[in-house]
């Protein structure tokens, strides 16, 4: 069983790996024109817009791991009723709290952007409109979320990695179009993110229908279950919150202290984060369910060995791509984009510091969620994350740089991971002090053995092809030292097995 389960893990990691491939070039490649053609301050004007609409989006967020969580249970426990029933409640909750952001978004967030949101004055109608339709792209959104966590749930992701092949591909497409329009550029740009956003919906929505009995919406009330569903999902409303104020709430400090152009530069870098970033959360989502539903078989050893490798496996594969990135970010920005927006390449370099350590503290989080006792971790989290926003606004207002606001971050990254280890091991008698030796240590190693030669050749050689040595040389140690230092034996054996497979493929 654990054999197959481990086959399966694999091919749906190179299902997805294929994917992020595709999209992370094209990605890359779109935002550079995106940037070309908006022009700075339009770019920044899209990202604060977008991103003052997912203040709200914590719901929503709630709401997906609520449903991911009780889906994989019930696929765990072999309970297609259950699962019936956790669909259609998970659904009709979702529509309706669609219907009530859209009414918030549409009274006290229009007042807000309005009256607090720092925009050029020959910009503001154009900023109305994209306004309007990310309300419109996160409501559709929403309702996608019960058909996304039944695809993840069933572990279909050759058919969620050909999907989001589309999705790009329609992105690529609305980039292209932005240059042959006539009409404003951002009000088009937004108009055409929405129809893209309603046509990938269909195609969840269609495909779950087809393939999963569980997916045919039936009205359906079971008092007893949504109070599971909304309690669980309250609590994680929780944490949910403190992280979109962490993430989109920044940005809206950032621009009432230092303008669209900060923005602009943070758009940048939530690109590139999200670009590399995707490599791992791809490996983590064919290793999700399977650590939830080990934990609803009861099987121990197995959800102890997934937590394990996902924390050291995550760590690995995001620093091989991180690490050089970090070096040689300036070349690679000038490289890529015609005009490079100020902090740039220090909000990069702090964004993926701070990913390493929460590449490595995601398995712990989903094995919480597992467990389903999360009110306490929850107010644990909130209680931390919530100091982020007024932390970094008393900085700025005391006079310090924007980057203060990533560096906070990472440290109340960091102390967030050491809790949920504890959490764990007062809840589940999760083995900390072992994690502590066998991940975390050992990551610490094999970093302090990579990190010194890479960092030698860059400072040593300051161009191009000095840039190109580092990457090189970084890419080659990295390997070398995750293999032989990083992994167990029966870790290497799994790795060379899978790797034989799909050279044999």
């Amino acid at each position: 069983m654990q054999s197959d389960n481990n086959k399966r893990i694999a091919k749906n990691t190179l299902m997805l790996y294929m994917r992020t491939i595709l999209i992370m070039f094209v990605s890359l490649y779109t935002s550079r024109i995106i940037l070309s053609t908006l022009g700075e301050t339009d770019f920044g004007i899209y990202n604060i817009v977008g991103g003052f609409i997912m203040l709200l989006s914590f719901v929503n967020s709630a709401m997906t791991t609520s449903t991911q969580r009780f889906l994989n249970y019930s696929i765990g426990k072999h309970n297609i009723e259950e699962e019936k029933k956790v669909f259609s409640m998970s659904l009709m909750t979702h529509v309706v709290i669609a219907v009530i952001i859209f009414l918030v978004l549409e009274s006290l967030g229009l007042w807000f952007f309005n009256s607090k949101i720092n925009i050029p004055e020959n910009r503001i109608n154009a900023a109305q409109w994209v306004f309007q339709f990310s309300t419109l792209s996160c409501c559709a959104q929403i309702i996608r979320v019960p058909y996304h966590a039944s695809i993840i749930a069933h572990e279909k992701m050759s058919f969620y990695a050909y999907v989001s092949i589309l999705e790009v591909l329609l992105k690529l497409g609305v980039v292209f179009s932005l240059l042959i329009v006539n009409s404003d550029k951002l009000i088009s740009y937004s108009i055409f993110t929405f129809i893209l956003i309603v046509v990938i919906n269909l195609c969840y929505i269609f495909y779950s229908k087809k393939n999963f009995i569980a997916c045919n919406y039936k009205f359906f009330w079971d008092k007893i279950l949504f109070k599971k569903l909304i309690s669980f999902s309250g609590w994680s409303m929780f944490g949910s919150a403190a992280n979109v104020a962490a993430n989109q709430g920044v940005n809206v400090v950032l621009n009432i202290f230092f303008g669209v152009t900060v923005n602009a530069a943070m758009g940048i870098a939530n690109q590139v984060q999200s670009a590399i970033y995707s490599f791992v959360s791809n490996f983590q989502t064919a290793f999700n369910p399977q650590i939830v539903k080990s934990y609803a078989a009861n099987d121990r050893a197995y959800f102890l060995s997934l937590v394990f490798r996902a924390s050291k496996f995550s760590y690995y594969l995001l620093f091989i791509l991180a690490f050089p990135v970090i070096l040689c970010c300036q070349s690679i920005l000038d490289i890529w984009l015609v005009n490079v927006p100020q902090y740039s390449v220090h909000f990069i370099q702090l964004f993926l510091v701070f990913l390493l350590i929460e590449a490595m503290s995601a398995p712990l989080w989903i094995s919480v969620q597992a467990t389903g006792e999360i009110k306490n971790y929850q107010l644990l989290m909130t209680s931390l994350s919530a100091i982020n926003l007024p932390l970094v606004y008393v900085f700025f207002k005391s006079g310090y740089l924007p980057e203060t606001a990533l560096i906070i971050r990472i440290l109340i990254s960091f102390i967030s991971h050491i809790i949920r280890l504890l959490y764990l091991k007062k809840h589940i008698n999760f083995p900390a002090l072992l994690y502590i030796k066998d991940v975390m240590l050992k990551c610490l190693l094999v970093s302090l053995v990579i990190i010194p030669i890479p960092l030698l050749i860059h400072f040593k050689f300051a161009s191009l092809l000095g840039d190109i040595i580092t990457i090189v040389t970084s890419v080659s140690i990295s390997l070398f030292a995750f293999y032989f230092i990083g992994l167990q034996k029966v870790e290497k054996q799994l790795v060379i097995q899978n790797i034989y497979k799909i050279i044999k493929k």
